[in-house]
């Protein structure tokens, strides 16, 4: 790489690392815990690409961003954030960040990307767009994990495109929320946001009132495949003559739909329309690593309403994240407001956790498949569904790596819980040198004596 690049965030460490790592590479390296002395090194001109975090003492990184493109049209700002949010991934697009990366985030991966901007020809914003009226600040749309960043991502991106929606996933995933959110950000948000049963598709006037009620906003359809037949046709009609102030149509469903149109249940010109973009979110059980996050929101949000100050305990969070969750979000939520009522103490236990989730019911973990099916089979299954969230567009670059570090860190934990911690057992049981388990430990951050992540 060769270029300049200016750094801005409060942890030393990681101002630490990112130095050191860009140096290597070949770059200059400006690195700050201010952004005041950021915006001073951008006016005067310095630095061919920006690494800002979000939260810092003396401001906030997104808010900067205007600033950054009216002084210096063009120069990518890649926005790393602690603040996992949909609302930090919508505000990076919208204020057209280059990029934007959630902590801990990957370095190999971080640097990729820096190395992408440096050699990127930057086209000059848009013009700014007209004073919009006020949005919430915080979306019940959480997680760390790599899908949730990928659909947060794809979210922002499709968000002000007419293109009709197609939002899949499991009863309690959220599909109503997103589906809300994509409008209450989009540029429609001023205008109406309606949602179409099946009734309001069969009446006779029933489509030309949706339309007016939409008017140009945003038109929902839930549960796609439950629709009679009858009404999949007049949203076909509908959809091919929306009239002068057309909706954007967005449509969601549980039910896969291949199959349902192959069981006759769903009519193959409706759903070629609808699925003009497609997003699919996973199941709670696909992202175990979000369940504190999310409890610690439901928590928050429950004292805010007036409920007793509760924490969870570690034994409570092994419970939660080992708890199947067929009802998914929905479910944790419940569960989450309960234990806040229900709890003995201030601090919910495992017994707390337990008595309020009772007997593992509905479909066990991800893993519970695999006693019928291959190993291959079921990592299949999952790379499957991993590059459909993409949708239209590619996984991240450097896919392999990070697939080999997903299945070695669990396989070197559940190995040396096997052997007692023994690593010269562990080591002989994968069958590898005991240096380079040893290199493993450190590089996967595993839990030996856990090991605190720097970024």
């Amino acid at each position: 790489m060769d270029g300049t690049v200016l750094v801005a965030d409060d942890d030393r460490t990681i101002r630490t690392v990112l130095t050191q790592a860009l140096t290597r590479a070949g770059c200059k390296v400006h690195a700050t815990s201010s952004l005041t002395t950021l915006m001073r090194w951008v006016g005067e001109g310095k630095g061919d690409v920006v690494i800002s975090d979000v939260m810092m003492p003396d401001g906030n990184g997104l808010e900067m961003l205007p600033k950054i493109q009216a002084d210096r049209p063009g120069l990518p700002v890649i926005v790393i954030s602690a603040q996992n949010t949909i609302m930090t991934a919508i505000k990076a697009e919208e204020a057209e960040a280059y990029d934007y990366l959630p902590k801990p985030f990957d370095l190999p991966e971080l640097m990729k990307r820096t190395a992408k901007a440096l050699s990127a020809k930057r086209v000059a914003p848009a013009a700014a767009k007209g004073e919009v009226r006020e949005r919430p600040e915080e979306l019940p749309l959480i997680g760390r994990s790599e899908v949730m960043q990928t659909l947060y991502r794809l979210i922002a991106r499709v968000m002000n495109t007419d293109l009709p929606l197609l939002i899949t996933g499991e009863s309690g995933t959220g599909k109503s929320l997103i589906a809300q959110a994509i409008h209450d950000f989009s540029d429609r948000r001023t205008l109406p946001f309606v949602h179409a049963d099946a009734a309001s598709l069969i009446e006779l006037e029933g489509p030309a009132r949706l339309l007016a009620q939409a008017k140009g906003g945003t038109l929902v359809i839930d549960e796609l495949a439950d629709l009679p037949e009858e009404a999949q046709a007049r949203l076909v009609r509908m959809m091919d003559s929306p009239g002068d102030h057309a909706p954007r149509f967005i449509a969601s469903s549980q039910k896969d739909l291949a199959a349902a149109m192959e069981a006759g249940a769903l009519r193959q010109d409706l759903y070629y329309r609808i699925c003009g973009t497609a997003l699919h979110v996973p199941a709670l059980r696909e992202r175990v690593e979000d369940i504190p996050l999310l409890s610690e929101h439901f928590l928050i949000r429950s004292e805010n309403e007036g409920a007793p100050h509760r924490v969870l305990s570690e034994g409570a969070r092994e419970v939660l994240r080992h708890f199947g969750w067929p009802g998914n979000v929905r479910q944790l939520e419940n569960a989450v407001r309960r234990l806040a009522l229900t709890a003995r103490g201030e601090e919910i236990t495992q017994a707390d956790a337990a008595a309020v989730l009772g007997p593992q019911s509905g479909p066990e973990p991800a893993v519970a498949g695999l006693s019928s099916e291959k190993l291959s089979e079921a990592v299949g299954r999952h790379l499957q569904r991993y590059f459909d969230l993409h949708g239209d567009m590619l996984p991240p670059p450097g896919l392999y790596m990070r697939l080999l570090r997903e299945v070695e860190t669990p396989l070197i934990e559940i190995a040396l819980t096997a052997t007692g911690g023994n690593q010269a057992k562990c080591a002989e049981l994968l069958g590898i040198n005991r240096n380079t388990l040893r290199k493993k430990i450190t590089d996967l951050d595993i839990e030996v004596t856990r090991r605190r992540k720097l970024m």
